[in-house]
C-alpha cells in the first residue's frame, strides 16, 4: 500500500479550487511514492460550498473517472496536514489506496448491512452523519453493532447552508441508492472497513477538570437537569467548586459561562492518573441553573449512577493532549520485538474505547515498522486555531508528532468515536502499511 494521494485549496469561486486540488492529486499520482489507481476518495468541503455540493461532486467525479466510490461532508472548517481552512470556502480531497474489496460506502438508502453474501465483513467504519435527523445516538449505536469491532470514527456535519453528505459506491451504482446521485441529507453515511485494513484511531479531550475538584457522582436527575451531586444539591456543588457565590451573581455568572461538564457512564474511566480526562468522558455545556430545585441543566440527558466533573476549556492542556495521542500512535506502530507465537489478526477496542486494527505479525523475532499512509482528523467547530493560541496551530501540532504524512478532515459539530458523540474532542485516525 502506498501513500494516498491528497489535495486542498481555497478559491472563491469552488471550480478553480477543484482544479488547484486536482493538478495536487495528478502529480502526487505520477510520483512512484503515492498510489497510482485508488478507487476511494474522501471529500470535504466548507459550508461556504455546500449549496454547489453535487456540482463539485459531479466534477471531481468526471476528473477522476477511475475513481468508483466517494464519501465525506461539509463543515464550518477543513482540516489538512498542517493547516486549516477555517470559515473560508475550501475543499480538501484524499484518494484511498485500498483494494476495492476491502470497504463498503454506505448511504440513508442503502445501509449497512452485517454481511453483503460476498464475503465482506465490516470492521470498522468511517462515518458522516447529520445532527438534526431524529434519534442520532440510537442510529450510531445501532451503526457500531454492525461492525466486528464496534468501533466508528467520524463526526456531525457542520453547516449553515446545507447539511450534505457524499456517499457513491461502485460508479454510482450503490444497491438501493436508485436515481440518487451521491448527495444526500440527513441520516448517515460514510464507508465501512474489512479487517484487512490496518488503522490506529485516538480520542483527544479539550478539556480538563479543575483541579483539586473530585469526580462527583450523580444521585438524582431529572432528565438533563442534574439535581443531586453525591446526595448534596448540585447548585450548591458547582458553586462550591467554582468557589463563588450567588451573592455575588456577576461573578458567580461569568464563572459558570466558562464551566463545561464532562460525564462518564458508571464504572467508566473519568479521569486519568495524568488528570486527564479518559476516553469515555462526553464534554457539554450547562445550558441553565434552577434556583428553586437547586439543579444544574447540562446538554444531554443523564441517569443516576454516571460521574459527573466541572472543567473548562484549556488550550494548554489541549495541545499537550493532542501531542499525547500522536505519540501513542507512532509508538503504536515502531518496531517491537515479538514473541516467536504469531499476533493476533486484531485487538479489540481497549478498556479507553481506542480501537487498534492490525494484521497478523509475522512470525519473526521483530515486527517491521509501519508506515502511515493517510490519515483523518475530525476536530471539534469550537476547538480550531482561536483555541489553539493561532490559525493553523492545531494541524501543525500534529505534524511535528506524525511527520508529513497525507491527512485531510474537517472541522464538526460533534465528533463521533467508538459508539458516542462527543464534544470539544478530535478523532485522530491514521491508515498504516
Amino acid at each position: 500500500m502506498k501513500l494516498f494521494p491528497y489535495g486542498h485549496a481555497t478559491h472563491p469561486q469552488w471550480q478553480m479550487a477543484g482544479a488547484l486540488v486536482l493538478a495536487q492529486l495528478r502529480a502526487q499520482i505520477a510520483s512512484p511514492e503515492y498510489a497510482d489507481a485508488p478507487s476511494l476518495a474522501v471529500l470535504y468541503i466548507t459550508d461556504h460550498y455546500a449549496n454547489a455540493s453535487q456540482d463539485i461532486l459531479d466534477y471531481l467525479a468526471a476528473e477522476l473517472p477511475e475513481v468508483t466510490d466517494w464519501t465525506g461532508t461539509v463543515g464550518v472548517g477543513v482540516a489538512v496536514n498542517n493547516a486549516e481552512y477555517f470559515d473560508e470556502p475550501a475543499l480538501a480531497v484524499m484518494l484511498c489506496d485500498i483494494p476495492s474489496d476491502q470497504y463498503r460506502v454506505f448511504s440513508g438508502v442503502a445501509p449497512l448491512g452485517v454481511g453483503d453474501g460476498m464475503g465482506f465483513e465490516p470492521h470498522t467504519a468511517l462515518v458522516h452523519a447529520d445532527a438534526s435527523t431524529p434519534d442520532m445516538a440510537e442510529l450510531i449505536a445501532e451503526l457500531a453493532g454492525r461492525t466486528q469491532t464496534g468501533y466508528l470514527f467520524g463526526g456531525l456535519t457542520a453547516s449553515r447552508t446545507l447539511s450534505a453528505q457524499f456517499a457513491v459506491g461502485g460508479n454510482g451504482n450503490i444497491k438501493g441508492q436508485g436515481a440518487a446521485r451521491g448527495v444526500f441529507q440527513g441520516g448517515l453515511s460514510g464507508v465501512a472497513f474489512s479487517d484487512g485494513v490496518t488503522l490506529v484511531s485516538r480520542v483527544t479531550q479539550g478539556c480538563q477538570p479543575l483541579a483539586g475538584v473530585p469526580v462527583r457522582r450523580i444521585t438524582e436527575a431529572d432528565g438533563n437537569l442534574v439535581l443531586t451531586l453525591d446526595g448534596q444539591p448540585a447548585l450548591d456543588v458547582l458553586l462550591s467548586d467554582l468557589n463563588v457565590s450567588l451573592d455575588e451573581p456577576q461573578k458567580a455568572l461569568t464563572a459558570v459561562r466558562a464551566t463545561l461538564v464532562g460525564i462518564t457512564s458508571a464504572g467508566s474511566d473519568a479521569v486519568k492518573r495524568t488528570g486527564n480526562f479518559g476516553a469515555d468522558t462526553r464534554v457539554r455545556h450547562i445550558i441553565g441553573l434552577d434556583p428553586r430545585r437547586k439543579g444544574v441543566a447540562i446538554a444531554e440527558v443523564v441517569v443516576e449512577g454516571d460521574q459527573l466533573s466541572f472543567c473548562q476549556r484549556n488550550a494548554a492542556a489541549a495541545k499537550a493532549d493532542l501531542t499525547r495521542i500522536c505519540a501513542e500512535i507512532r509508538e503504536e506502530l515502531e518496531p517491537a520485538e515479538l514473541a516467536f507465537s504469531p499476533q493476533p489478526a486484531l485487538t479489540e477496542p481497549d478498556a479507553q474505547g481506542d480501537a487498534k486494527a492490525s494484521k497478523a505479525a509475522e512470525s519473526t523475532p521483530f515486527q517491521p515498522a509501519q508506515r502511515i499512509v493517510g490519515a483523518i482528523y475530525v476536530s471539534c467547530s469550537g476547538r480550531g486555531g482561536p483555541h489553539f493560541g493561532a490559525p493553523s496551530a492545531e494541524l501543525q501540532t500534529v505534524r511535528r508528532a506524525l511527520g508529513d504524512v497525507p491527512l485531510v478532515g474537517f472541522f464538526a459539530g460533534g465528533e463521533i468515536a467508538r459508539q458516542q458523540v462527543y464534544g470539544y474532542t478530535g478523532v485522530l485516525t491514521v491508515f498504516t502499511a
